[in-house]
C-alpha cells in the first residue's frame, strides 16, 4: 500500500479528524435519534478533553517511550548508527527556500551526532521524500551533520517513505558489509515501532531514543486542555495504528 494510501486511511482515525466525524455522526443523528446523539457527543466531549490536556496526552506517550529506555555509558557495542528522518522543514524562507531538516529529524541528528563522537562509529541516514520536496529527508541530514555538527556520513539510504522500508533498505546497505548490529536512533515515542521493523529485517538493535515526553509539573495548568497536547495524542495514536498494523501485516504475510 502507497504511503498516500495509508495516511489517507490513518488519518480518518487519529484526531483531530476523528473528532469531526463523531461530531458530524452526532449532528446527523440530532434530529433523528436525539438519545444516540447526547451519547455521542458526550463521548465526544470526554474524548476531546483528554486528548487536548497534558497530564493525560504526556502519560499516554509514556506508555509507548517506556518499552525503550535512555542509553548512557558505557555503551554497548554496535558496528554503525542509524538515524531516520522525521520530516521535513520545506521552502525555508532562512535558508534561501530550500528544504531542510523539520525540528523532529533535527532532534534525531542532534543525538546521533553526540552518539558518534562518542562511539566513533561511522552513520547511516535513512529517510526519503514520501511527501515530494526538492531534497530527500536523507540529503539533508547528511548536509546538516556534515555542515552544521562537523559529523561525517558514511551511508545515505534515500529511497524509503516510511519506517518498514526505512529498515529493509538499510539492510541492503549494511548486511553486505558484515553490519548486523547497529544504533538506532529515533524520537522514544517512535522507538517501539522502529525497532521491531529494524530487528524483522534482521538487524540486531541497540536503541537509542532520543527527545522523550516529560511530564508537566502536576499542577492546575496540567489539566487545562492545549493545543500542543492534541499534537501529542496525534503522536501517540498514530504509533498505536502503526504497531498494530505492522503486526496484522507480518501475521498474514
Amino acid at each position: 500500500m502507497s504511503w498516500l494510501a495509508t495516511h489517507f486511511i490513518a488519518a480518518f482515525l487519529l484526531p483531530p479528524l476523528c473528532f469531526l466525524l463523531l461530531l458530524g455522526l452526532g449532528i446527523w443523528y440530532f434530529f433523528r435519534r436525539p438519545k444516540i446523539a447526547r451519547l455521542i457527543l458526550i463521548a465526544l466531549f470526554g474524548l476531546f478533553y483528554l486528548s487536548s490536556t497534558p497530564y493525560f496526552a504526556e502519560a499516554a506517550l509514556h506508555t509507548i517511550e517506556a518499552r525503550s529506555s535512555a542509553l548512557h555509558e558505557p555503551y554497548t557495542n554496535a558496528n554503525a548508527i542509524v538515524i531516520l528522518g522525521g520530516g521535513s522543514y520545506f521552502h525555508a524562507p532562512e535558508y534561501a527556500d530550500n528544504d531542510t531538516v523539520s525540528y523532529l529529524t533535527l532532534q534525531r541528528i542532534r543525538y546521533g551526532a553526540k552518539l558518534q563522537r562518542a562511539t566513533g562509529k561511522p552513520i547511516l541516514i535513512s529517510g526519503g521524500k514520501p511527501v515530494g520536496g526538492q531534497t530527500s529527508e536523507a540529503g539533508q541530514m547528511r548536509a546538516v551533520l556534515e555542515q552544521e555538527f562537523q559529523v561525517a556520513v558514511r551511508w545515505t539510504e534515500d529511497d524509503s517513505n516510511n519506517t518498514a522500508e526505512n529498515a529493509r533498505n538499510s539492510y541492503r546497505i549494511l548486511h553486505p558489509l558484515g553490519i548486523q548490529k547497529i544504533y538506532l536512533v529515533t524520537h522514544a515515542w517512535h522507538m517501539p515501532r522502529a525497532a521491531r521493523s529494524f530487528r524483522q529485517a534482521g538487524f540486531t538493535v541497540v536503541e537509542a531514543p532520543t527527545a522523550f515526553v516529560t511530564f508537566s509539573r502536576p499542577g492546575l495548568m496540567a489539566f487545562v486542555p492545549r493545543a500542543e497536547s492534541l499534537h501529542d495524542s496525534s503522536i501517540f495514536m498514530h504509533e498505536l495504528v502503526g504497531l498494530l498494523w505492522y503486526r496484522i501485516k507480518s501475521a498474514t504475510d
